[in-house]
């Protein structure tokens, strides 16, 4: 589900009347069908969508098949209206563990290093994140606290906003279809 924008032109960061709910707070579960539905609106959409579809695809070319992403930005905001604008870019963090090929640190490092281009941001229009879900818990709280408190927060305003995610195992066929008939 994709709540709607608020007033401020900003996905909600809980839907119903308790933000203690778990189920009613960000971030919000999404498929990629539901992503091209709501956000496929104009061309500059449309191309950010299909880079995200693409990174998607790299990811999982590697052997990163599970785990899921967090999406945000201006992206994920009314920037048309508030900013008079497009997006500029998607801002997204995957978490996710190392694939079968690569548990071992020296696998792992070898793997970012051939693929920098994947785990170094900005990658095209993407500013993405990697967080490799073999680290220690504490290390993946501390990382999950921090990427969720920059991601629920416009950088200018502080204003309080939600977030999306996106599971790596989707399959993002129907999605990519929906697009392809875009411009």
């Amino acid at each position: 589900m994709i709540p709607q924008f608020t007033h401020s032109g900003v996905l909600p960061p809980f839907v119903g009347a308790n933000p203690a709910q778990i189920a009613g707070c960000s971030p919000y579960p999404v498929s990629s069908a539901d992503l091209v539905a709501a956000f496929a609106t104009s061309v500059a959409r449309n191309n950010l969508l299909r880079e995200l579809f693409q990174y998607r695809a790299d990811l999982r070319a590697l052997g990163i098949v599970a785990g899921f992403q967090w999406l945000d930005g201006s992206f994920l905001e009314d920037v048309e209206t508030i900013r008079g604008r497009p997006p500029k870019d998607i801002d997204l963090v995957t978490f996710a563990p190392r694939p079968q090929h690569a548990q071992t640190d020296a696998q792992w490092g070898a793997l970012i290093s051939a693929n920098v281009g994947l785990f170094q941001p900005p990658i095209g229009k993407l500013d993405a994140y990697y967080v490799d879900l073999n680290l220690p818990v504490e290390i993946l709280i501390r990382r999950a606290t921090y990427w969720s408190g920059l991601f629920s927060h416009q950088r200018d305003t502080a204003l309080w906003k939600g977030l999306l995610q996106l599971d790596i195992t989707e399959d993002d066929s129907v999605a990519v279809d929906a697009l392809g008939k875009l411009p």
